[in-house]
């Protein structure tokens, strides 16, 4: 499984406060929360409401939870071809999941490109020049 620290990358700003304050546990979520409050108070008042939202306020501390899952995802069941079934499935799940994140990358820089082509063919067209003659 991908640690939590190597997920980061790939998520955006509020993934990685996410992950950070997660695993601080709920005095981090309380602490952001008093400092919105204090700063502006709607984004206290937004992180309060996520905080009820997502259960964090009335729940077990969330890297509690995050750790007790991921040592239940490791521990041997005692049954040796259970175990090698499980890893198996964890190791196929990863490759896949990063199969996927590259596709999607991929798929991002493949509109990025087609967007870009048609923002100069249009610049070209505008400028009276066609759009074989504009260096890319």
């Amino acid at each position: 499984m991908i640690p939590a620290t190597a997920r980061a990358g790939f998520a955006s700003w509020p993934g990685r406060a996410e992950a950070w304050l997660d695993e601080r546990g709920r005095p981090a979520w309380i602490a952001a929360m008093v400092a919105g409050f204090i700063a502006f108070w709607p984004v206290g008042l937004a992180l309060l409401a996520y905080m009820i939202w997502s259960k964090r306020m009335f729940s077990r501390s969330c890297s509690a939870r995050r750790s007790m899952s991921r040592s239940m995802a490791w521990n041997s069941s005692g049954n040796a071809a259970f175990d090698a079934y499980k890893a198996d499935t964890l190791r196929r799940l990863e490759e896949e999941q990063i199969a996927f994140e590259s596709f999607l990358q991929r798929l991002r820089e493949a509109k990025d490109k087609q967007e870009f082509d048609a923002f100069m063919q249009e610049r070209a067209r505008k400028a009276g020049t066609p759009a074989g003659d504009v260096e890319a």
